[in-house]
């Protein structure tokens, strides 16, 4: 898994005029805070849906004067894999998120990996994870 504290500072910070990123420390210190942000919501939400596999896994496991009817048993056993496919793509977006937050560290945050150039700040507010500009997205799809 990626970097467990994607909160520690930098080591040494490279000159502005010397990085690729074309945002100020302020503005990475913005879009740190807004990633760290949504990681900690996708965190919780993994935490979450892991408490209901539990508690369903327990109710599944009681034993009750009444039998479970089949149909019951697999609608529970869906919830549960409709669960873990959706912890499974929470685990994927924090991923993207560690990264965002890597590339910051590194002061690369913020260069599309396709064209090189900078990504708007409008796009990034939206999809602060985002490697590829909106222009790079457009030629993706048209391919």
């Amino acid at each position: 898994m990626a970097n467990e504290n994607p909160d520690t500072d930098r080591q040494s910070p490279i000159p502005e005029e010397e990085r690729e990123t074309p945002f100020s420390d302020e503005e990475l210190e913005h879009f740190k805070e807004l990633l760290l942000e949504r990681r900690r919501e996708a965190k919780e939400e993994i935490e979450q849906m892991r408490e209901q596999i539990e508690q369903a896994n327990e109710q599944s496991g009681d034993d009750t004067a009444y039998g479970v009817h089949m149909a019951d048993a697999g609608t529970d056993a869906r919830e549960r894999e409709k669960l873990h496919l959706m912890i499974a793509r929470q685990q994927k977006y924090v991923g993207y998120l560690d990264r965002a937050l890597e590339r910051i560290k590194n002061e690369t945050y913020g260069i599309c990996r396709v064209t090189g150039e900078p990504i708007s700040k409008e796009r990034l507010e939206a999809v602060p994870h985002t490697e590829i500009s909106i222009e790079a997205k457009r030629q993706e799809k048209a391919s």
